[in-house]
């Protein structure tokens, strides 16, 4: 009887710790996405500040702008933990018109001086430094928990107390895996 006692007290010591991990695991997770949602939500208020300045020199620009500050509006809107897939879709929307943005502000050399200019591209690519570590982080933190949720015995635990990983990952977009060809840049 003693015995039974002690490997049932085991037993439950041991689920209760596989509880305990995937309970931290998912909190992690939590963190992480709200450490996304925080550098995105700074790289969005560095966006008007961006626009409003190359303003003054791009006029013809203006559809470009257009698009940036919708989706830059609907992304605000976002709370990238509630809805991860949306968040995700947005983001890379917005970093392709941001690219766009960027390539046409090579166009205007008087802009591309611009002190101001200058130091808000700076800030921008000090953010999306920001925002890479922070992808990175959640990527890790989902990695842990789809391990636990899916390995014996801890997916059983996870099954029974209904913990999911059904997040998405942080993926490249499909533009940035393709080959880049340097012979085009110098015709």
């Amino acid at each position: 009887m003693k015995i039974s006692l002690i490997v049932l007290g085991i037993l439950v010591f041991y689920l209760y710790t596989l509880y305990a991990g995937l309970i931290k695991k998912r909190n992690n997770l939590k963190e992480a996405a709200s450490g996304v949602d925080v550098q995105l939500k700074k790289r969005y208020d560095l966006i008007p500040n961006l626009l409003e300045m190359a303003a003054k020199f791009m006029d013809h620009e203006k559809e470009l702008f257009a698009d940036i500050v919708k989706l830059r509006n609907d992304a605000v809107k976002q709370n990238f933990a509630l809805d991860t897939k949306k968040s995700i879709e947005l983001d890379n929307a917005i970093n392709g018109k941001l690219k766009s943005f960027f390539v046409n502000v090579e166009n205007y050399p008087e802009l591309k001086s611009s002190a101001a200019m200058v130091q808000a591209m700076q800030s921008f690519n000090e953010a999306e430094e920001n925002i890479a570590a922070a992808r990175r982080f959640y990527n890790s933190a989902l990695t842990e928990l789809k391990n636990a949720v899916e390995i014996f015995p801890s997916s059983m635990v996870a099954s029974i107390v209904g913990i999911k990983a059904d997040q998405p990952y942080f993926e490249a977009e499909s533009a940035a895996k393709n080959r880049i060809d340097a012979k085009e840049y110098f015709k």
